[in-house]
């Protein structure tokens, strides 16, 4: 059959499945809310929210979607599946890719997140959790700890909820300043934990609540500046595969980490059928988890999506109708490497409304439109992320070699990207 989609959400990783989705003999029609200039490329775009749960329902019946792909977190977190499986005219027929408001827990509360894993023996860091008026104990228990210090908002703070500090004043501070209201209601609970040494990786799966389909693994690279340095930022690039990744290492994600948490979901009746994103960090050969996402991550999506050579829109719709024992995720065998082009001023105040040229002059490479709009047929800035430059290679040099080789033709007031994305995988047997 053919699958009438709609795709919620506006920035690069949306994009990236659009792309994806895009490519399926599988699909219908193909609607995105509220999309962007790169993704209505490919799909009709709809004015509106994501949190416009009412105007969601009524796209679904006016448009008689078959299929909701839901890219951030947010309406998840909120009920968004919940809220369409109550309407009779829409449960038992549409496809819903992603958790229901339950499952969703596990990326909405970070206190709720460690209960999980401790509940079923998955490795994390050690941890406590505390309320605004246990400050005096809170601060207690940091005094125990070793620096560097994990101070997290429990819930969901636009990425920037996770504080570390390198000493105890600075950790101290971090905990009065959440508690003092610095992300809301997502700062209500407090979660310390203990700092976990190693190098961080993500690993995606497609789950139908009880079976699972291991998608590419990617690493990520969170700040600003090169060599890792500067503010944190919601991504500055991704590489994947990753070196590290020996299948004894994915073995060892597999049976410790992957298979119990999908094992815990159905054990705890979770209606979970869609993606989940666990940021992992390798210690000395050993994976531990350092959170869970509901949905796919950003901008590791962007190299991931390109690296998948099966049909996702298959996968997906057998993942939402709970029956993936007849699927096979297939990998490309090349290396993707994703760089993003940022605002001058970015994380921190930056302006929009930029013009962008260059864009015609990508040939053999894939840009991602993250935070772009449309004015008098001209693509201008909107966001902080502007652009996802990804290229496919031979290997991961080659895949970062073809990215720089024209990234500097896209242009735009204050435009800034790294200069050594995946630089650290390409020498990462020489640092080992």
């Amino acid at each position: 059959m053919k699958y009438n989609v709609l795709l919620l959400g506006s920035g690069g990783r949306e994009h990236a499945l659009a792309w994806k989705i895009a490519q399926s003999p599988l699909l219908g029609e193909f609607y995105a809310l509220p999309g962007n200039p790169g993704i209505n490329t490919l799909a009709t775009g709809i004015d509106g929210s994501v949190t416009d749960f009412d105007l969601i329902r009524r796209t679904v019946m006016e448009k008689q979607i078959d299929m909701v792909v839901c890219g951030p977190e947010d309406p998840l977190v909120n009920g968004l599946k919940d809220y369409l499986m109550s309407f009779s005219e829409i449960r038992g027929r549409l496809l819903f890719v992603g958790p229901g408001k339950d499952g969703a827990r596990l990326e909405g509360s970070k206190d709720f997140a460690k209960e999980f894993m401790a509940r079923h023996g998955i490795p994390t860091a050690g941890y406590r959790t505390f309320s605004g008026n246990q400050v005096d104990e809170a601060k207690a228990f940091l005094r125990t700890l070793r620096p560097p210090y994990v101070v997290k908002a429990d819930g969901l703070a636009a990425g920037k909820g996770v504080i570390i500090s390198s000493t105890l004043e600075e950790a101290e501070a971090a905990l009065e300043d959440i508690f003092g209201g610095r992300f809301g209601a997502a700062g209500a609970k407090v979660v310390i934990e203990e700092y976990l040494d190693g190098v961080e990786v993500s690993f995606f799966v497609l789950t139908d609540g009880h079976r699972w389909l291991l998608l590419p693994e990617a690493k990520d690279y969170k700040r600003i500046e090169d060599g890792d340095k500067g503010p944190n930022t919601g991504g500055m690039g991704s590489v994947s595969p990753v070196p590290f990744c020996t299948s004894e290492f994915v073995k060892k994600v597999c049976e410790k980490i992957i298979g119990p948490t999908v094992r815990g979901i159905s054990s705890e009746g979770m209606d979970y059928r869609g993606f989940i994103f666990f940021g992992l960090m390798n210690c000395g050969g050993e994976p531990y988890v350092i959170e869970y996402n509901v949905r796919m991550g950003d901008p590791e999506t962007e190299s991931v999506m390109p690296r998948i050579s099966s049909d996702l829109l298959q996968h997906m719709a057998a993942a939402a109708a709970g029956d993936l024992s007849g699927e096979n995720v297939l990998f490309s065998e090349e290396a993707a490497v994703t760089c993003i082009i940022v605002s001058g001023g970015y994380p921190g105040k930056y302006g929009k409304g930029y013009p962008i040229s260059g864009l015609e002059d990508m040939d053999g490479l894939t840009v991602f439109s993250a935070g772009t709009a449309m004015k008098d047929g001209r693509t201008l800035t909107s966001g902080g992320r502007v652009l996802a430059v990804t290229a496919l290679g031979s290997d991961i040099a080659d895949a970062k070699d073809a990215v720089y080789s024209k990234i500097d033709r896209i242009s735009f007031e204050g435009a800034f990207h790294r200069s050594d994305i995946a630089l650290d995988m390409i020498n990462w047997k020489e640092n080992r």
